[in-house]
């Protein structure tokens, strides 16, 4: 399974745009079984031999850590695992990671989970390299000194952070969210593989979903849009469209979880070439005042926003194309 075998029937949008080339840092590795090749990625990054790998229990749960770790191991680097991040992370559980990673001695980085242990990682890369607090870096580009290579593994089809270099981390007191990203926190390798999105509950498979469907949606009319992002939005949003409908009538479909999590990749990438919308900065105050899933409140708040929004004829416009 390629990734053209997937995009074929978009003939009018450019191979680069199919290929990821507009992802921050480095490639793209897609297909089923692509996670058994992690050890060999993290032995191509120069100068590691020891890894720390960032999941959550869930993940570690269904058998996914073991299958990582066990790659990394075989390729001859050691291995330190935490499996404890959060949902909506926050400062705290950044600083345990932290704590851990420190104690290590740690030289590469990899993410294992949905968004909340990627954005983990990368904000461990963040305080690791460069020191301080998360407080710093909220913005772009804060980070003055280099960051150890990063791997992505998203075992979910939604927050398109392997293809982003943003890491989104609450403030623990005020549950206020910041956004901090710099091109050096991107991954090195970004690995797609759609058989481990199949242990999925369907709840998460739900609530993923939704969360990168709006991000095709809100992608693609967002002030910030342009030629590439916009590219992107379609490609993202032609390849989950049905395919959202029959995962969730089949979790077993691995050609629907395939379309979702490549889709869910290409909508990272177009938010890392423009924004998102009024959906997604509604929803940062909801699931920080409440125990409501992000991609839940993201799917709540977004009919009311097309609603809104689709009074401007151009922005309806672009709903429809």
């Amino acid at each position: 399974m390629e990734i053209n075998s997937l995009t074929s029937a978009f003939t009018d949008i450019p191979d680069e745009v199919k290929g990821f080339s507009h992802v921050p840092g480095g490639g793209v590795q897609f297909g089923p079984g692509m996670v058994d090749r992690c050890g060999e990625f993290c032995a191509l990054q120069e100068g590691s031999a020891h890894a720390f790998l960032v999941s959550d229990r869930g993940v570690a749960a269904a058998g996914h850590v073991q299958r990582v770790r066990n790659s990394i191991e075989a390729a001859g680097l050691r291995v330190t695992v935490f499996d404890e991040a959060a949902e909506n992370p926050t400062t705290l559980d950044v600083a345990r990671a932290l704590e851990v990673a420190r104690g290590a001695g740690i030289d590469l980085i990899v993410g294992l989970g949905g968004g909340s242990s990627m954005d983990t990682a990368k904000a461990c890369n963040f305080l690791l390299t460069n020191g301080g607090e998360m407080a710093d870096y909220r913005g772009v580009g804060k980070a003055a000194m280099p960051m150890l290579p990063f791997i992505a593994v998203p075992t979910t089809a939604g927050t398109g952070s392997e293809c982003q270099s943003f890491a989104l981390i609450a403030v623990a007191s005020t549950h206020m969210k910041m956004a901090c990203g710099d091109r050096k926190s991107a991954a090195a390798v970004a690995i797609l593989d759609p058989e481990l999105t199949l242990t999925q509950p369907g709840r998460v498979t739900a609530v993923t979903g939704m969360d990168a469907i709006a991000h095709a949606l809100e992608t693609g009319v967002c002030n910030k849009r342009s030629a590439v992002s916009l590219a992107y939005s379609r490609l993202a949003f032609g390849l989950m469209d049905r395919a959202f409908e029959r995962v969730l009538e089949d979790g077993g479909d691995l050609d629907a979880r395939a379309r979702m999590q490549l889709g869910a990749a290409y909508a990272g990438t177009a938010i890392e070439n423009s924004m998102l919308g009024l959906a997604h900065a509604l929803a940062n105050p909801v699931t920080a005042r409440f125990p409501v899933a992000h991609g839940e409140a993201v799917g709540i708040l977004l009919p009311h926003v097309i609603r809104f929004n689709s009074q401007i004829s151009e922005i309806a416009d672009g709903y429809r194309g």
